[in-house]
């Protein structure tokens, strides 16, 4: 059997990773300034977090959500304070798109609306209603474009209020800084226009923090930078730091039932004990007050840089925006300076997703070489 060809792939095969190094089979190291997609927070292979792993497999490993979970609630009252949103309730799953899926399905439930308000460029994941979301007809098979979705532009809060004024409308869902889409954001004006209007007409909040999450902003959400409250919180990728675990942050206004939502995987003891230990070395490290130490640094650093139209993102979740296609500044950057960064749907941008432990000396690397990667493409 062969693998399903859906994925194009860098000749490249890692076998170990510490911090913010990977290493591949033929002991070549590489700066990974994309941490899989924002995966990975705080760092490859942290001590602690391998540590709390290995322990909990040599325990229990996995039983259903029939039975009590003591790991299910720390998780929750760790999550709960270190995000300052200590009156919220908790489902755990096991992916982003999961938990969008659930995110849109309990709004659903609340108010007996069916329509969904999105953005340009949003990408929410690739499930059912997740996808049928997203902004990319490449990826939207036609039984998802079943769903009823309205896409608008961000920022422009008269639009929106124009479709919730229709009554229809079931949940507005927004990532607190697009990722795949491209860095743009919501501004704080617009935000705060969004959830007076989210209010007024009954329709669900939802913040898409898949990516933006667990401190990777500079506070520990992305929206906490707009002075708003959400109804709905989805997170996933930093949330394992690679075990894959995802959840829904569920407002005080919603009411639970037996059997609403539901899942297998979602909330074993061992993506538990991975959730509990990458709060815990958040805060045992700082890791917030670095994301914003070393994001001060990059906006300088940056400057060195000739050619940049523009940064976007807040930080550690950045794009550097040229006016060209970086593809091949990419590939050069990957294949022969040995770093890793992350494209998007701009074409034109370069993202930058390091673990929220890199350090200002990994900066000074990544931009050495891309100024010599600039320089070396000109030739």
């Amino acid at each position: 059997m062969n693998l399903f060809n859906v994925y194009p792939l860098y000749d490249i095969t890692p076998v170990k990773a510490i911090d913010c190094t990977i290493i591949d089979d033929k002991g070549v190291e590489y700066l990974d300034l994309y941490s899989g997609h924002g995966v990975i927070s705080i760092g490859h292979t942290q001590p602690d977090y391998v540590a709390k792993l290995k322990n909990q497999l040599d325990h229990l490993g996995f039983y259903s959500n029939a039975i009590q979970n003591p790991l299910q609630v720390e998780l929750a009252q760790k999550l709960g304070k270190i995000s300052g949103l200590e009156d919220y309730e908790l489902f755990l799953c096991s992916s982003g798109a999961e938990a969008n899926e659930n995110a849109l399905k309990l709004a659903s439930f609340h108010n007996g609306k069916s329509r969904v308000v999105a953005f340009d460029n949003s990408f929410h994941g690739r499930t059912s209603a997740a996808v049928a979301v997203t902004d990319n007809k490449k990826i939207v098979a036609p039984i998802n474009a079943q769903q009823e979705v309205t896409f608008l532009p961000l920022n422009q809060i008269e639009l929106v209020e124009a479709e919730l004024a229709k009554g229809d409308v079931t949940a507005v869902i927004i990532e607190g800084i697009q990722g795949v889409g491209g860095l743009d954001q919501g501004t704080t004006e617009f935000f705060q226009a969004l959830e007076k209007a989210c209010k007024k007409h009954d329709v669900v909040l939802i913040l898409d923090e898949v990516q933006s999450g667990y401190g990777r902003s500079g506070k520990f959400f992305a929206f906490q930078h707009h002075g708003i409250n959400a109804d709905i919180i989805s997170v996933a990728k930093g949330m394992g730091n690679g075990f894959p675990v995802g959840a829904i942050l569920i407002s005080p206004k919603f009411e639970a039932s037996f059997g609403l939502l539901g899942t297998t995987f979602g909330g074993s003891h061992l993506s538990c004990a991975a959730g509990i230990a990458v709060l815990d070395v958040i805060e045992k490290l700082d890791l917030q007050k670095n994301v914003n130490e070393v994001y001060e640094y990059f906006l300088e650093k940056i400057k060195e840089v000739d050619g940049i139209k523009q940064v976007k993102g807040k930080g550690l979740m950045l794009g550097v925006e040229f006016d060209f296609d970086v593809a091949a500044l990419r590939k050069k950057l990957i294949i022969e300076k040995h770093i890793f960064t992350g494209s998007a749907n701009n074409k034109n941008l370069l993202r930058i997703l390091p673990p929220l432990t890199v350090k200002k000396a990994d900066i000074d690397t990544f931009v050495k070489a891309l100024k010599e990667s600039l320089e070396e493409l000109k030739h």
